[in-house]
C-alpha cells in the first residue's frame, strides 16, 4: 500500500511459484549448489516486478541494478551523487533543484548519457498517457528542463520537502525507449540503462537473469552473474535453500530460524517501514462501519501477533509509521482491550447472536478476508485477526488466492495487506489514505474518505517547514484512532539466510518491497568472493 507497494514497485507485484520438480528451475544459476561459482550467485525472492520499465514504476526507489537515478541511497539510507556529481543545487525558494551530471558514462548499449534523457524520463512519467501508479509522488514537478548536456533543472509547483529522495529514480535512454509505445512497448521486459547489470533473461514466474555490466561507471562488480529466483511459497524457498540450490534467500522468521545451526550461512536482519494491515472496504456493510472498525482496532493481540507470529522480528503497528520513527505521534498507540472493543460494538447496536456473532439491522458481522497464496506471515497474521475478531463478535472468513483473484473483490473484501516506506512519510501515507484515491488499483484500498486527512495530507506534502509538516501527519495518526479505515497489526523485519561465502553484505532499512533490490544484495555489485 506503498505507493502503495504491493504493485509495480515490485504498488505493484506480481508472485509466480516456482515448483520444486519442475526441470527447468531446479537450478536456476546453471551451476551445481546455488551457483557453485565464486564469481555468480542465486538467491530466492518472493515476487517479481510487473515490468522493469522505470517508465511505468520500475525500481522508483533505488536499487534498480540496471538503472541509475541522479542519487541514490547508501548503507544508511543518506542520499548520495549516482548518475549527478552531487546533491542539487537547491534554490532560496525551495523551488528549483539544480543536477549537475556525471559525464562519460554510458548505456548498456555503448549509447552515451546525457541530459535529455533525464528529462525524457521525467516528462514521460508525467504523461497523462502513461500507466504509472506512482505517477503522484512527482506531483510537485512543474517542468523539467536541460541546460546543456550536462545539467538539468527542476521547478516544482510547491516546496516539496523531500523532492531530493524522489530522484533515485532510474533514468531511461530516451533514444531506445522514445519510439516505443510506454505501456506496452518492448522496453518494459528487454531494459537498457546505465547500472551496475544488464538483463540477460526474465522467465516470468520463475527467474530474473543478471549479468555484471562491465563498462559500468562505477566499475565492473565482482559478481558476474546474478539470479533471482521467483519462488512465491516460503517453505519452497527454504527447502530449496537446504538443498543448495539457492545462495540465498529471505524467509519469514520461523522458517529462518532452522538455519540457525548451519555454520555456512549468515542470516542478516534488515529494520523496515514494512507493515501488515487488513484494508476494511467502506463499501462493505460490516468492514465499513466505524464502530466495527475501531473495536477492531482494539480487539487485535499485536503484542501477541508479534511475539508467535513474528518470533520477536518486528513490533506492534498502529499506522503507517512505525514506532521510534520521528515522525510517529506520541500517545497513538493502541492497547489490547476486548472488552472495550465489545462496549463500543454493544453501544452502536450490533448485538450478539444466538452463535454469539453480531447482527445489526439484520446484517451479520461477518466478512471475507483475502491473503496471498503462499505467503505464510499474511496467512497467519490473517488466522490471528480472524481469531480475535471472533472473540469480539465478528465472523472474519479467511480465504487465499493471487492478486489476479484479489484484486477484482478489493472494493467490498477485506485484504490481508502491506505497505511501507522509508524516508519521507508522504511517500507511503498519501497513496494510502487519499480520498481521490480511492480505488485507484492498489492505492488506498480501502477506499478510505476522511475531509480532515485529505487536508492534513496536502497540507504535509505541500509545506517546506517541518514544524508545519510534523503537525499535520499527527493529526492524521490522531485521526486513524478516531476513524480507522485499516487495521495495522505489526511492523516486520526482514529476514535473509545467505551462504557466507561473499565479503561486503549489509543491509538498508528497507520499504515493504522486498526480495529485488532490498536484502543483503541491495550493493551486490560492491559483493567480493571471500579468501
Amino acid at each position: 500500500m506503498t505507493a502503495r507497494s504491493i504493485r509495480a514497485t515490485a504498488a505493484a507485484v506480481l508472485a509466480g511459484v516456482l515448483a520444486i520438480g519442475a526441470g527447468a528451475c531446479s537450478n536456476p544459476g546453471g551451476g551445481s549448489g546455488g551457483s557453485g561459482k565464486k564469481d555468480s550467485a542465486v538467491v530466492g525472492i518472493a515476487y517479481e516486478p510487473e515490468t522493469l520499465s522505470p517508465l511505468l514504476g520500475y525500481g522508483k526507489d533505488g536499487n534498480s541494478k540496471l538503472f541509475d537515478g541522479l542519487l541514490a541511497f547508501d548503507a544508511d539510507m543518506k542520499l548520495r551523487p549516482a548518475l549527478a556529481t552531487a546533491l542539487p543545487e537547491v534554490g532560496a525558494d525551495r523551488l528549483t533543484y539544480t543536477y549537475k551530471l556525471r559525464q562519460g558514462v554510458k548505456f548498456s548499449d555503448g549509447k552515451p548519457f546525457s541530459a535529455k534523457d533525464v528529462v525524457f524520463t521525467y516528462t514521460k512519467i508525467l504523461d497523462p498517457k502513461t500507466n504509472n501508479p506512482s505517477k503522484g509522488e512527482l506531483d510537485a514537478v512543474k517542468s523539467v528542463e536541460a541546460k546543456g548536456d550536462d545539467t538539468v533543472v527542476f521547478t516544482l509547483k510547491y516546496p516539496y520537502a523531500p523532492f531530493a529522495e524522489r530522484t533515485v529514480l532510474p533514468i531511461v535512454p530516451e533514444h531506445v525507449a522514445a519510439p516505443q509505445d510506454v505501456n506496452s512497448g518492448a522496453f518494459s521486459g528487454a531494459p537498457v540503462g546505465t547500472g551496475p547489470y544488464t538483463l540477460v533473461k526474465w522467465s516470468r514466474g520463475e527467474k530474473i537473469t543478471f549479468a555484471a555490466n562491465p563498462t559500468y561507471w562505477g566499475g565492473a562488480p565482482a559478481v558476474k552473474k546474478f539470479t533471482m529466483a521467483v519462488i512465491k511459497d516460503d517453505d519452497v524457498r527454504a527447502t530449496r535453500l537446504r538443498a543448495g540450490d539457492l545462495d540465498g534467500a529471505i524467509l519469514p522468521p520461523n522458517l529462518a530460524k532452522t538455519f540457525k545451526g548451519d555454520k555456512g550461512k549468515k542470516t542478516y536482519t534488515a529494520k523496515t517501514y514494512d507493515y501488515r494491515d487488513v484494508t476494511l472496504p467502506t463499501g462493505n456493510k460490516v468492514a465499513g462501519d466505524t464502530a466495527v472498525r475501531r473495536a477492531l482496532d482494539l480487539a487485535v493481540d499485536r503484542e501477541a501477533m508479534v511475539d508467535r507470529i513474528l518470533e520477536g522480528a518486528g513490533k506492534p503497528a498502529y499506522g503507517p509509521v512505525p514506532t521510534g520513527s520521528e515522525w510517529f505521534a506520541a500517545g497513538t498507540e493502541r492497547a489490547h482491550d476486548l472488552d472495550r472493543a465489545k462496549r463500543l460494538l454493544d453501544e452502536a447496536g450490533w448485538r450478539p447472536g444466538a452463535d454469539g456473532i453480531r447482527e445489526k439491522d439484520g446484517v451479520r458481522a461477518a466478512f471475507p478476508l483475502w491473503y496471498l497464496s503462499g505467503d505464510k506471515l499474511r496467512q497467519d497474521h490473517a488466522l490471528a485477526f480472524a481469531s480475535d475478531a471472533k472473540k469480539a463478535g465478528i465472523a472474519v472468513t479467511t480465504q487465499s488466492g493471487t492478486w489476479e483473484v484479489i484484486e477484482p473483490r478489493m472494493k467490498q473484501d477485506a485484504v490481508l495487506a502491506g505497505g511501507g516506506s522509508p524516508g519521507d512519510p508522504d511517500f507511503d501515507q498519501y497513496n494510502l489514505l487519499k480520498s481521490s484515491l480511492a480505488g485507484d488499483g492498489f492505492n488506498n484500498m480501502a477506499s478510505y474518505a476522511n475531509p480532515t486527512v485529505d487536508k492534513a495530507l496536502d497540507d504535509a506534502r505541500r509545506s517546506g517547514d517541518r514544524t508545519v509538516r510534523k503537525s499535520a501527519y499527527d493529526t492524521i495518526q490522531r485521526e486513524l484512532v478516531k476513524d480507522p479505515g485499516y487495521t495495522f497489526l505489526t511492523h516486520i523485519d526482514h529476514l535473509y539466510v545467505v551462504n557466507d561465502t561473499w565479503d561486503g553484505l549489509s543491509t538498508q532499512v528497507e520499504p515493504h518491497d522486498h526480495g529485488l533490490a532490498s536484502g543483503p544484495w541491495w550493493n551486490v555489485e560492491k559483493w567480493a568472493p571471500k579468501k
